[in-house]
């Protein structure tokens, strides 16, 4: 049986709101709600496992009954860092798990079905895989004297969610001490010693951390309701 982690632990300070970013209406409904519910779209028989502070417990419980959300998750805490909780959402899997598992960030309510399978199979053929999309900006180096150059953007991907692994390498792997240089989830895979597999993600699949991230959510819901 296969699985997805959705890590949701922002606590809204980009957004400017006293409300979490991931519990904020997109369209009406919650954006941690549309993300789950894409998921289980696209995996109808994966375990759904959602990562919440305990604080925000009893107000996500109160938000599923006001909008008669029935898609079935486990909510297990969140941890102090995104390394914590998604080992915590990794413990909440039975011991005897042998599939995959995903994950992903609860504010990311718009990757496509297509790249959540592309990441699983890659992810079932490698042990590991990520989602990217390729560099359009211009990148510059900075150099610690304050200067720099621009850097040949072709060799850089911009890395999305949700990043898969086979659920024993994924425990093993976060089966270790915080390090300050994990930057994602693939990034603790990596420092086990495994290699990480890279498919196409889709451009929609922003993360919404800021009010005009919401802005552009709300014009993607047209095109990806």
């Amino acid at each position: 049986m296969d699985y997805v982690i959705i890590v949701a632990g922002g606590k809204g300070l980009r957004m400017g709101s006293d409300v979490p970013k991931q519990f904020l209406p997109l369209g009406g409904v919650p954006v941690l709600m549309r993300t789950i519910s894409r998921f289980a779209g696209a995996m109808p028989r994966a375990g759904i496992i959602l990562v919440l502070p305990e604080s925000q417990h009893d107000y996500w419980d109160s938000l599923c009954r006001h909008h008669s959300f029935d898609v079935e998750h486990t909510v297990t805490a969140g941890g102090d860092t995104r390394f914590a909780s998604s080992r915590n959402g990794l413990l909440a899997i039975p011991a005897d798990a042998d599939g995959l598992v995903g994950i992903h960030d609860g504010v990311r309510p718009f990757v496509s079905e297509e790249v959540i399978h592309r990441c699983y199979a890659a992810a079932r053929e490698h042990g590991a895989a990520i989602p990217v999309v390729p560099v359009t900006d211009t990148l510059r180096l900075v150099g610690a004297d304050g200067g720099g150059h621009n850097v040949r953007r072709d060799s850089y991907r911009v890395v999305q969610t949700p990043q898969v692994f086979d659920i024993a390498l994924a425990r093993r792997a976060f089966d270790r001490p915080y390090s300050p240089s994990f930057t994602d989830d693939a990034s603790v895979i990596e420092a086990s010693g495994h290699g990480v597999a890279m498919v196409d993600g889709n451009r929609e699949n922003i993360k919404i951390t800021t009010p005009s991230d919401l802005i552009i959510a709300e014009s993607l819901l047209k095109v990806c309701p």
